[in-house]
């Protein structure tokens, strides 16, 4: 294989070689390569996220015998087609820096905890790898976030130097000691090594195609290379310790920057920084912002000339790599190695080489032979070639299950996030052990102060995985688990002083996970349940697991055997070891190590439905989060200092009517504490906060998520009933609110939007409280109640403001109209904030709400007062004149009506403006009551007032008619106001008939009216629809009907001289006589009506028979009126049937029934009416026996023949005469109803047989 660069045959290199450079997005589509080496056995495609090197350029040929000894003229100076590697005389080293991993963690955020199973440093990866074949230690920092670990070499020497300056890691220091049973101490490394360094170094500057390539110096600059080596040597351990961080402390207040771009990491002014990879964007007013702590400051920043996503296998790694890659002529990238020729290639070399060459998507490697640093020849090897080179042969195969089983091992031990883990193999040692030094750090607390410097990094890159998923989360649910266990395990490593900012952060986000503002949806729980992240969880969620799982690692436990004089271990020490591999060659059995068990457990994430429950939550997480704001702000309080345990009372005043009036003044604070913009403050708050300070910015979101969260809690309770406990939690909500306003410069037209909703509830609560006066006692208990919880939340609002401006809103009264007049300035307050100029664009759903809120209430007020004016009304013992409080209340009631009706027109409901407008003719018909004229105890003429009254109620139920329209548009509505219209007109009339203004009117005026109001009345009495007030319509159309029949028998019997007007009248109180009973009969309910209407009727045609002089004429009009007088057997019946029922109730009381008879003109009778009856048969019975008597009479003085009908009419007249001359007149009442149904069926014996009753 041995040619020169230029004839050697080309190889196959990867399609498109060139390095394609992504934001830190974890997707690069565009740059995928999959290569197949080794005969198709290993997959493998590297994804180049980011590059600071430019593109390859082609590699000089050395020539032949050039000496690598002397330094180019262009050696050490900074090239980017070297990046890192040629920066130092010691070329590209092989130690990485210990936070390496975290650089790009930091920096790829969004392939963290989910896309990516590891993120190291290629170097790392490769000694991996190599475990099985060499006999090197290994010392390994392993964390673990979500199902990604991060690898860094952790030099355990370099610690030792550190802690002998500095007093750390002594705990650490001592445990090692123990473990390797030897004092420790420094290996100087050979003189041979740097030389190896020196001439690579020089290699690759002489490699470099360009000005002064290849150009050796004078000999002069040799002899300080000794000198440089050895100043090197020194300096190397003095430039790596300096890498770690020197003070694990938060930074000082005032460095707030945001996260740095990714390019600080790169020379500014490079003009290769392909790629400017910008910091993951945190949500404006959601998610604060945090400062990079521990990140700038700490020297933990991503110094790879390139980072590759690579995936080997199955295995996801985002790897940084300094390799140096050139062009090779026709060839994309090749990588030069340098070799000497007298050492044989072996397989540690081989795997390295054909790792780098794997991991940077190089196809080629371009092999650069020298014997003492004098070039020989090149050779060129294709990468899938490596695996097969002479005294290097190794299996690809047996790489990738390496791969497996080491990722396996420590996916399956590395279970807790947070923890920071050793992995550690002495120098020639079989065993490789695996230690939780978390947990020895934690042993070793208890005697003395230690500490892991570890630790902020790992809080910080826990902090910066939850916020960047915090913003998948909002579309996709099933990371709040992941968010919520890294967000708890950031916060339990970080130490609250030092670290105040990051913990009230954490605990906003932790608050932010509980979406209180969205509808539960159907698989919500299902989606949280299985939401974490799938190998990663908090020690609380698996604390019954580890018991569990420490025993089956305890099986698989063994003490290691004394083979190498070396490593001499010891009982105790495995004790302390999460796990251990017993031998490394059990890493090339394929899928040994295979992880097999679920490690998170499923419900990581507390699942609820209960929005109380969600809101303690919240609540807990933003009390926590203002401790720590509270606790880092340094200056002492001006306010007294106060017990977080001393309950604030939350007081309830008593109000009376007057009060609510003096209390206008207290309602502009609702409004001036919801200004939309406030002059900018630029003095520090109340507790001493600097505005734009990280405090100030994370009180606000604290503030205003706890407002939220007591707000949920209010409705919540509302819909539960519990009105007491609504108010109060209105009261909290609105006191954060309150305090967020006194530290707001201005305020967000969102937050506007959500303070309008709080008056808004806090309008519906104070209503609910007026209408239900009877649980007051209960309310005032559940008001007074306050958690602990929610006693600290206060005080620390209380560091802020007084916390009093909505207090008249959310005060608890004992005076219902006080409660209602709050609840319509409440909803007032709320309207003025969405018609003010920040709102009037984004809130009409809610406008038309607050809308119909305050129609409701004005309706509300509108009835309360105008109960109050009916109430005056029948309080008062003397009816007289219209007393000055009752047309108070009426003004007052009107008044409101009025608005409410506007309201509700502004939202085009027509229902409920229906409602009002039926509401403001009841009170109209309410003042027609008052000015009802009494005179000695009796009622008087129907007033002009009172009929104006009337008149003004028609009017408004006319209105409401016309704003429904039709019965479609709400049936129930549309028939309340219905029967109201009809009832009005029915009142109207029957007053204008019982008490006629004939002193103002005519009588021939009044009865206009009266019919005129009376089929008026008819005409919205609806008979067909069936509803619950068809009996009741079909009793007021009978009574209608009777009324006009009676009416119009009076005018029949008065008038005198104008006959055609006695014929109308004749025939119309026939018409509605007959009518009136068709009704009554088909209610089956109303005998005493019938029977009364029946004997009206009987009387009209005895009236109108007087008025005959023929005998045919007379018996025609006799026989008719006996006629009518037979119906009544249906009355009778009735009668009977419900006598017989109130005496077996007599005999059985029953103390459920009423005995109060009902008011006859309302509605039908459900009961009889004794005295009625008795009165009504006293009636009936003279009126039947003058009847019989005078058509016996009639019939006997004939002077026709009478027919054999005729005779047997008239002997069962003369039979039913009798009987009823000879009944006993002190009979019981059910003897005498029973007699006139036996009576009556003898007149009809044709239906005698249907109509038989029970009696018999």
């Amino acid at each position: 294989m041995s040619a020169s660069a230029g004839d050697r045959e080309p190889g196959t290199p990867l399609d498109n070689g060139k390095e394609d450079i992504s934001g830190p997005a974890c997707t690069g589509e565009n740059s995928k390569h999959d290569s197949a080496v080794g005969s198709s056995e290993i997959k493998s495609r590297a994804v180049v996220k980011y590059s600071a090197a430019p593109p390859p350029t082609s590699y000089a040929l050395l020539q032949e015998k050039t000496d690598l000894k002397l330094p180019p003229a262009n050696w050490l100076r900074e090239n980017p087609q070297l990046g890192s590697a040629g920066t130092t005389v010691l070329g590209s080293s092989s130690k990485s820096k210990p936070f390496s991993s975290f650089g790009m963690a930091y920096d790829f955020i969004d392939c963290i905890g989910d896309d990516v199973d590891v993120v190291s440093d290629s170097e790392n990866i490769k000694k991996l790898l190599k475990i099985p074949y060499s006999k090197s230690h290994v010392s390994m920092a392993v964390h673990r976030v979500g199902r990604t670990l991060l690898l860094d070499e952790l030099d355990i020497q370099e610690l030792f130097m550190r802690s002998s300056q500095t007093g750390d890691w002594t705990w650490l220091k001592e445990f090692y000691q123990r473990l390797i049973d030897q004092k420790w101490q420094r290996k100087k490394k050979s003189k041979e090594h740097w030389y190896q360094k020196a001439i690579l170094s020089k290699f690759l500057y002489y490699s470099i195609n360009g000005d002064g390539a290849a150009e050796p110096v004078p000999d002069n600059l040799n002899e300080g290379e000794e000198e440089e080596e050895e100043e090197e040597e020194e300096n190397e351990a003095e430039m790596f310790s300096s890498s770690w961080p020197t003070a694990f402390t938060s930074p000082s207040s005032d460095a707030e920057e945001p996260d740095a771009p990714k390019q600080e990491s790169v020379s500014v002014d490079s003009k290769f920084a392909l790629g400017q990879v910008t910091p993951v964007p945190k949500e404006q007013n959601l998610l604060p912002m945090l400062f990079n702590e521990g990140e700038n400051s700490q020297g933990l920043r991503n110094d790879f000339v390139r980072n590759i996503m690579w995936t080997f296998e199955d295995i996801h790694m985002l790897v940084g790599s300094n390799m140096p890659i050139f062009g090779g002529g026709r060839y994309p990238a090749v990588s030069l190695r340098l070799r000497d020729n007298n050492k044989p290639i072996n397989i540690l070399t081989g795997i390295d080489y054909w790792l780098d060459n794997l991991m940077c998507n190089v196809p080629e490697l371009v092999m650069c032979f020298h014997v003492n640093g004098i070039v020989q020849k090149y050779e060129m090897i294709k990468t899938e070639d490596i695996p097969h080179l002479e005294n290097s042969t190794f299996s690809t195969r047996v790489v990738k299950d390496i791969a497996q089983n080491i990722l396996s091992f420590l996916k399956s031990n590395c279970t807790k996030e947070g923890h920071t883990y050793w992995l550690f193999k002495a120098s020639g040692s079989d065993f490789v052990k695996l230690y939780d030094l978390t947990t020895l750090c934690e042993e070793a607390e208890a005697e003395e102060k230690c500490q892991n410097p570890f630790t902020l990094p790992v809080a910080v890159l826990l902090y910066k995985v939850a916020s960047n998923l915090m913003l998948k989360a909002r579309q996709n649910r099933k990371h709040y688990g992941t968010v919520r266990t890294l967000l708890l395990n950031c916060v339990k490593l970080l130490d609250q002083e030092q670290h105040a900012q990051i913990i009230a952060s954490a605990h906003y986000m932790l608050s932010e996970l509980f979406q209180l503002d969205e509808p539960p949806q159907e698989d919500e729980g299902e989606s949280l349940r299985v939401g974490g992240s799938e190998d990663s969880y908090s020690d609380e969620d698996r604390e019954e697991e580890e018991e569990e799982e420490e025993e089956e690692e305890d099986t698989e436990l063994t003490e290691d055997s004394d083979e190498n004089g070396s490593y001499n271990s010891r009982l105790q020490d495995d004790s302390k070891a999460v796990a251990v591999i017993r031998s490394v060659g059990e890493l090339s059995v394929p899928e040994k190590y295979k992880s097999t068990h679920q490690i998170r457990p499923s419900g990581a994430f507390p699942v609820s439905q209960d929005k109380e429950e969600k809101c303690r939550h919240v609540l807990s997480y933003v009390l926590k989060g203002l401790k720590a704001v509270d606790g880092s702000i340094k200056k002492e309080s001006d306010l007294p200092a106060a017990d977080p345990n001393t309950p604030i009372p939350l007081k309830y005043e008593d109000r009376s009517a007057t009060g609510a009036c003096a209390a206008e003044t207290g309602i502009s604070l609702l409004l001036e504490r919801a200004m939309p913009l406030q002059s900018d403050q630029k003095h520090p708050t109340r507790s001493g906060m600097i505005p734009g300070s990280w405090q100030h910015r994370m009180k606000l979101q604290l503030f205003l998520k706890a407002s939220k969260a007591y707000y949920v809690l209010s409705d919540a309770a509302t819909n539960l009933l519990k009105y007491g406990r609504a108010l109060r939690y209105i009261k909290l909500s609105v006191q954060c609110y309150d305090a967020y306003c006194s530290v707001s410069g201005a305020l967000h037209p969102q937050v506007l939007y959500f303070h309008s909703q709080c008056l808004s509830l806090c309008g519906d609560i104070q209503l609910m409280l007026a209408q239900n006066g009877n649980n007051r006692a209960a309310y005032l208990e559940e008001y007074s109640y306050q958690t602990k919880e929610d006693q600290e939340i206060l005080h620390s609002l209380h560091r802020e403001s007084s916390c009093q401006a909505f207090n008249m809103a959310t005060d608890l009264s004992m005076d219902p109209e006080y409660q209602l007049f709050v609840s319509s300035k409440c909803y007032e307050a709320s309207y003025e904030l969405l018609v003010s100029e920040p709102l009037k664009d984004h809130a009409s759903d809610q406008l038309a709400q607050v809308l119909k809120r305050l129609g409701n209430i004005r309706n509300e007020m509108g009835v309360y007062y105008m109960n109050q004016a009916a109430a005056m009304q029948t309080e008062k013992e003397v009816k007289t004149s219209v007393s000055v409080a009752e047309q108070e209340m009426w003004k007052k009631s009107f008044a409101f009506f009025e608005k409410g009706m506007k309201d509700f027109e502004a939202i085009c409901d027509s229902t409920n403006t229906a409602l009002l407008l039926c509401n403001t003719g009841r009170l109209m018909r309410i003042c027609a009551q008052a000015h009802c004229a009494m005179s000695d105890q009796s009622r008087g003429e129907l007033s002009p007032e009172e009929a104006l009254y009337y008149n003004k109620a028609i009017d408004y139920y006319s209105r409401a008619m016309r704003s429904l329209a039709s019965r479609e548009n709400h049936a129930a509505v549309w028939d309340s106001v219905n029967w109201e219209l009809s009832t009005t007109y029915f009142t109207l009339a029957t007053l204008l008939q019982d008490y006629a203004p004939l002193s103002r009117k005519a009588q021939e005026q009044i009865e206009r009216e009266v019919t005129e109001a009376m089929l008026k009345s008819l005409k919205y009495c609806d008979l067909h629809t069936e509803t619950a007030r068809q009996p009741l319509y079909q009793y007021r159309a009978a009574t209608i009907h009777h009324r006009l029949a009676s009416m119009y028998h009076s005018c029949f019997r008065n008038q005198v001289g104008n006959e055609h007007l006695r014929k109308q009248h004749r025939s119309l109180a026939e018409l509605h006589y007959s009518k009136a009973v068709s009704l009554f009969l088909s209610l089956k309910d109303a005998p005493c009506e019938l029977l009364r209407t029946l004997l009206e009727r009987v009387a009209f045609a005895e009236f109108t028979m007087a008025g005959q002089s023929s005998s045919g004429a007379k018996l025609k009009s006799l026989t008719g009126a006996i006629e009518i007088l037979a119906e009544t057997h249906h009355a009778f019946q009735i009668i009977h049937k419900e006598l017989l029922e109130e005496q077996g109730e007599l005999s059985e009381p029953d103390p459920c029934k009423s005995a109060e008879a009902p008011d006859v003109a309302s509605g039908p009778t459900s009961g009889l009416n004794l005295g009625e009856v008795m009165k009504l048969i006293g009636v009936f019975e003279p009126s039947f026996s003058f009847l019989l008597l005078q058509l016996i009479k009639l019939m006997t003085t004939i002077k026709r023949k009478p027919s054999n009908k005729d005779e047997e009419l008239l002997k069962t007249y003369k039979n039913v005469y009798s009987k009823l001359l000879r009944a006993e007149k002190n009979a019981p009442l059910l003897t005498r109803v029973m007699l006139h149904i036996e009576l009556l069926q003898q007149l009809t014996p044709q239906t005698a047989s249907d109509d038989m009753v029970t009696h018999s």
